[in-house]
């Protein structure tokens, strides 16, 4: 299949975001001594950070690919709330559609990182804070509302769910007639695989396929299982392009325009992986906008792929650039039949 080594230009571009909003809080520490009170060790504070994770990621690697990108979300009246949308707001994402609740829980994932002075840090712990309960059905509305009113002001809509409650049936109503309408909608799943259908694309990892076709993980590791599962649901959901994330084994792609096997992808980057965090995000963003830029769906994959493997060799939850794709594409490893 041919495949090209140039990244479009993405700036003519406009983007729309929706999902769950998650603040990603870093704690730095320097190994110091053994506990007397525990066998544990103790860090001496060096510095923390709050980071854009969720639908703050995704759309900040579109921003940073050059896309003109709007985010729709929720955080909550807390402090995590407050840093994430300041975090945002330093860049030149239009957040103004995003809703604060007062009365809710902004989630928030709390990484623990520790190291000696020159060495890389490695992540020790993971604390995650998440809200008791789900968004009110005012707050989903009022959600769809402003992503119904972005609907015919962009070329793409990206929609990440982490499960707390920001994607729901009523925004799967909007994405398809989004879709239906010429925009090209990509989904990145959690709890939503069985409510999105006519849309662009969907992006699971195995272990979302495994529990939406009925199969054990380790089943999908068998090529042709993966391929029966991946082809079931991209049929049944009434998807152009089904893309499978698998970690470090690359990624797989299913859709009309191929052959029922699909195509494959060797995970793209060094093999010394530093931090995955947010891995998916950048995959899903960059298929977004190679899609909305009339790229092939496998050339829109294996930019995906390229563009994980730059953010996985660094700390948190990075973020892919324009200038770093163009680099690492032309060494990035091309899609095959899947075999």
């Amino acid at each position: 299949m041919p495949l090209s080594d140039q990244v479009p230009d993405f700036s003519g571009l406009r983007v729309a975001v929706v999902g769950d909003l998650i603040a990603d809080h870093y704690l730095y520490g320097r190994p110091s001594r053994l506990s007397r009170e525990a066998p544990v060790m103790i860090l001496r504070h060096v510095g923390e950070e709050i980071g854009a994770g969720g639908a703050g990621n995704v759309a900040l690697n579109l921003w940073a690919l050059g896309a003109r990108t709007r985010l729709v979300g929720v955080v909550g009246g807390d402090d995590p709330g407050r840093r994430l949308v300041e975090v945002l707001g330093e860049s030149e994402l239009r957040t103004n559609e995003i809703l604060t609740v007062e009365d809710w829980s902004t989630p928030t994932k709390t990484r623990v990182l520790g190291a000696e002075p020159r060495r890389t840090m490695q992540q020790m712990l993971r604390i995650d804070r998440e809200p008791d309960g789900r968004l009110e059905d005012s707050v989903r509305n009022a959600i769809c509302d402003r992503v119904r009113g972005l609907v015919g002001e962009v070329d793409a809509l990206c929609i990440s769910d982490y499960g707390y409650g920001a994607v729901g049936p009523e925004l799967a109503e909007i994405a398809r007639e989004a879709a239906q309408a010429g925009v090209v909608v990509v989904l990145d799943p959690r709890e939503s695989l069985s409510y999105f259908k006519g849309i662009t694309a969907i992006t699971p990892n195995v272990a979302e396929l495994a529990r939406a076709t009925g199969h054990a993980v380790d089943e999908l590791d068998d090529r042709g299982v993966l391929a029966e599962a991946g082809l079931a649901l991209a049929t049944n959901n009434d998807l152009k392009w089904l893309m499978v994330t698998m970690g470090n084994s690359g990624m797989s792609l299913f859709g009309r325009e191929l052959t029922p096997a699909g195509c494959f992808v060797e995970a793209s980057g060094a093999e010394e992986v530093i931090d995955v965090s947010g891995a998916g995000d950048t995959g899903a963003a960059t298929l977004t906008l190679a899609l909305a830029a009339g790229l092939s769906g496998p050339d829109a994959m294996r930019m995906a792929n390229a563009a994980a493997g730059v953010v996985v060799m660094e700390n948190g939850t990075a973020v892919c650039t324009a200038s770093k794709l163009r680099s690492a594409l032309p060494g990035a490893p091309v899609p095959t039949e899947q075999g």
